[in-house]
Formats: structure tokens, sequence, C-alpha cells
């Protein structure tokens, strides 16, 4: 009986990492995510250095002050699209998995 739960017990921990591995998004997909849903504007490093991005005043993401912006406040502007700089709303575009990956992605921005 003491073996019959130690196997369960591996087999549901195995099923668990296995399911949290499957729901991670690819950095890999992550960053085509990125270079083609952001990088137009934001730039490739975040700092909104692009021809778009000058023009529309778009805030460098490697900043301490960008980067004091807590989670929720980034997924936000990532639905919901941030009027002050024209930018585009994914709601109903991106996964929840997808937006996570990018708010991680752009703290990896982080000078």
């Amino acid at each position: 009986m003491k073996h019959a739960r130690l196997l369960a017990s591996i087999v549901a921990g195995s099923v668990l990492v296995s399911a949290t591995a499957l729901a991670a998004e690819d950095p890999k997909k992550t960053e085509r995510t990125w270079k083609s849903k952001c990088a137009t504007c934001h730039g490739q490093s975040g700092k909104g250095d692009t021809d778009k991005g000058k023009e529309l005043k778009i805030v460098d993401m490697t900043t301490p002050g960008f980067q004091a912006k807590k989670d929720d406040e980034l997924r936000k502007a990532i639905l919901d699209g941030v009027e002050k700089e024209k930018s585009h709303a994914f709601k109903g575009e991106l996964t929840p998995e997808q937006v996570d990956a990018l708010v991680a992605y752009v703290r990896g921005f982080k000078k």
C-alpha cells in the first residue's frame, strides 16, 4: 500500500510538471510574438527607438521607472492598449500565457 501511494504521488507530480511545462510559453515563440506585434514601435530592445516609436514618443521600457511598474499594469497595457502612445490592444488576440510571457520578456529589458 505504501508503494502504491508513493507511485501515485510520483505520477501526479509528473503530470503537474508536464502541464506546467506545456503551459509555459516557448521563449522563441515569445520573441517572435514581440517582433511581430510590438517591435515596430517599441524596438527590438524595448527602448522605443524606432521611427514609429520616436514619432509616438514611446516610453523606454529599459528604464528603472518603467521596470517599477507592476506586472498587472503591463498586462493591462498589452490587453487594453495605451491611449497616450496609440498602442494597439491585444485583448482577444493573445492568450493569457502569451501575455504573461510578454510581461516576462519586457522584464528582460531591465538595465
